[in-house]
């Protein structure tokens, strides 16, 4: 079928002469290829003969996208991959041609990287845990239990029993004595949480109480801000080992033996069934999109899929995750690191800030760099072992190899929710990213609308919830997001070095970053402008860290708004967070109720009188009681005004009309998921 309507198409005279006209007034015929789990591949891709995989689909809609506009579509069930799929440049659309990949009517498609654990055996009856066969060599950091997460086994240390030092730590407790005889010691980690990290170290072996940890992730974990062995704030700095099976004693923990192939999973107390329902990930991510900078990906639609069951093994290496913010960390080794810096390098020196431009980024479950025209509606993406969707990332955060360079990508309609990091990342942190060296890295116009975030960041807990780095022209509206550990929409990225005159507190001896000769003075902006953030829901944020604010800017941004978003029930944290380096920002029409500080930015008073975050503008806000942090004044021409307080109980109007409109849309119809509650 679809190799005679190529050939039709092509002997036909019309079709020849289309050549001519212009691509946006081409009219294509519509081709329909047929995909179900119960489908063969052998078959014609037809209503009546669908094929089964996914891959082979791909490979009919590469036979007919020069011809015809093709949609895909996926009959109801699970499709999964044993492999990643890549799409390039011949998988979208060709020269005004359209693809587009869809659920069928009433049918709820699910691209799952993951196989079904079946065949359970009681193992410890006293400790209510189950083991099953599983292939040998098959590891995750994470499975999912009747589609909710489960975690690795775990246990919390008290930090006051810990000692530091350049090989490792030391566990002063007695109670611990056991350490030392465990197996598969290389397997055991170190999880920390601080003021806004969230860092895991693995273990190399264990003598005695002590602990030798690999490299280069120790080195890397215990210098710069907030590090794991010198965290800030005791409300969040907490300590645990994890991934070992003498560790597994809560509900909905597990531990994996690949060498055995023996997976061992404790349910739910009270769970009816005595054969867990359990997803095992054997994929690092799903989808890898894009084309090169010569030739982008364009014109491809994903509409009514589901995209589940990955996890990302990253941090099980002896990378680790050195965790810096928002799912940004450090990798490989660096030969300026002080050999003491583990003492003398806990809150910064300039050897430290020489590096933030080679800091890394996570790769998400579906990616999207080197491409044009990319629509992800009414999508579901549920249950994944990382940042959800990552659009123009670093080029190390893309299996194509290529970063960056995403224009006109957009997210709607989509529901995102039971995630190990964020649900978006946008934007790249290299220099690339920020000061593209060819026109086609750029990262333009990515609107994120109407979509609804919810249980995010459950494992690397510092991720936002949404974060835009690097984006010009990104429009984040008319979201809904809720029930997440860090902040729920962070634009902008940089700390101001990167700022058209570079950030004055960073030629300070303490901070020296431009003492590397690749840091430079730019005198040209960043592509962080032209962002609105607006209309926005969020609530029941920031539940675990205190840093940050439920929506966050760093950098200079011209005409950038915030505006009309409805913040609440954040107690003791920030709603409205302009850190360093803001400049140009209106923050205007927002309402803001149960934060502890509505309105807050970060100045740099302790290096009074530079002037790093000015020119900013907070007017027309709503508030109920909270407080006002920063310096704003006329000094750093950062002007508060007319901004008032809610009384309880008797809102005016036009605050009551900001919340009305906040959120999805009235009429919109999201994708439909209902999450798992419980086993």
């Amino acid at each position: 079928m679809i190799r005679l309507l190529t050939c039709a198409l092509a002997a036909c005279p019309l079709y020849c002469a289309a050549a001519f006209i212009p691509e946006n007034q081409r009219a294509f015929p519509t081709l329909t290829i047929h995909v179900a789990p119960n489908g063969s591949d052998a078959g014609d891709g037809s209503e009546s003969r669908p094929f089964q995989t996914l891959a082979r689909a791909q490979r009919a809609v590469r036979s007919a996208n020069s011809n015809a506009d093709v949609i895909v579509e996926l009959a109801d069930g699970v499709y999964r991959l044993s492999e990643p799929l890549q799409f390039r440049a011949a998988d979208g659309g060709q020269a005004g041609t359209r693809v587009m990949w869809k659920a069928a009517a009433n049918a709820a498609p699910v691209i799952a990287g993951s196989i079904r654990v079946t065949a359970w055996k009681l193992f410890d009856p006293e400790r209510h845990i189950y083991v099953a066969d599983i292939p040998r060599g098959l590891d995750s950091r994470q499975i999912w239990s009747r589609d909710r997460l489960a975690r690795l086994a775990s246990i919390e240390l008290s930090r006051a029993s810990v000692a530091f030092d350049s090989e490792g730590m030391t566990i002063n407790d007695a109670h611990r004595d056991d350490l030392a005889s465990l197996p598969d010691q290389h397997r055991i980690e170190v999880q920390s949480t601080g003021w806004f990290t969230n860092r895991i170290s693995p273990v190399s072996k264990i003598v005695g109480r002590k602990l030798l940890m690999q490299q280069p992730d120790w080195d890397n974990n215990t210098w710069g801000y907030d590090a794991l062995n010198a965290p800030v704030g005791a409300e969040t700095a907490h300590l645990y080992l994890n991934n070992s099976l003498t560790f597994l004693r809560e509900p909905r923990q597990f531990y994996i033996d690949p060498d055995a192939g023996k997976l061992y999973f404790r349910p739910d107390e009270g769970a009816a069934s005595t054969e867990p329902e359990v997803e095992l990930p054997r994929l690092d991510y799903l989808l890898a999109i894009g084309g090169t900078y010569e030739r982008p990906l364009r014109d491809l639609t994903f509409r009514g899929i589901r995209f589940s069951y990955t996890s990302w093994m990253g941090p099980s290496t002896n990378d680790g995750y050195a965790d810096q913010q928002s799912g940004a960390f450090l990798k490989g080794r660096s030969a300026a690191r002080p050999r003491d810096a583990h003492l003398t390098c806990v809150w910064g020196c300039s050897e430290f800030e020489s590096r933030r431009n080679e800091w890394s980024q996570m790769p998400a479950a579906v990616q999207v760099s080197a491409a044009e025209r990319v629509v992800f509606d009414q999508d579901v993406f549920a249950h994944l072992g990382q940042i959800a969707l990552g659009i123009g990332n670093n080029a190390d955060a893309h299996a194509t190899g290529v970063g960056l360079g995403a224009r006109s990508i957009e997210v709607k309609r989509s529901v995102f929710a039971d995630l190990a990091g964020g649900a978006i990342l946008a934007g790249g942190i290299s220099r690339d990213a920020h000061h593209p060296s060819t026109p086609a890295m750029a990262n333009r116009d990515v609107v994120i609308i109407d979509n609804r975030i919810q249980t995010v960041s459950q494992v690397y807990m510092d991720n936002s919830a949404i974060l835009s780095t690097y984006v010009a022209g990104a429009l984040i509206l008319h979201n809904e997001i809720s029930d997440a550990p860090y902040d729920g929409i962070d634009i902008g990225w940089g700390w101001g070095v990167n700022d058209p005159g570079g950030n004055p507190v960073y030629r300070d001896a303490r901070r020296g970053y431009y003492d590397s000769a690749q840091n430079l003075v730019y005198d040209s902006p960043t592509m962080h402008h032209d962002v609105l953030v607006a209309y926005n829901h969020l609530h029941h944020i920031k539940q675990r860290f205190h840093d940050g604010g439920a929506i966050y800017n760093l950098s200079a941004s011209r005409d950038t708004v915030i505006a009309g978003n409805y913040i609440h029930d954040i107690p003791d944290r920030i709603a409205l967070y302009l850190d360093e380096g803001s400049r140009y920002l209106t923050l205007r029409d927002n309402v803001i109720d149960g934060a502890g500080t509505w309105l807050n930015i970060n100045t740099l008073d302790d290096y009074w009188p530079l002037r790093v975050t000015t020119d900013n503008q907070a007017f027309g806000n709503w508030y109920s009681a909270a407080k006002v942090r920063g310096s704003w004044d006329e000094y750093h021409d950062n002007l508060a005004r007319d901004n008032r307080l809610l009384k309880p109980g008797a809102w005016p109007a036009a605050a009551k009309a900001i919340v009305e409109r906040a959120g999805i849309r009235k009429g919109v119809e999201v994708a439909r998921y209902a999450p798992a509650s419980s086993d």
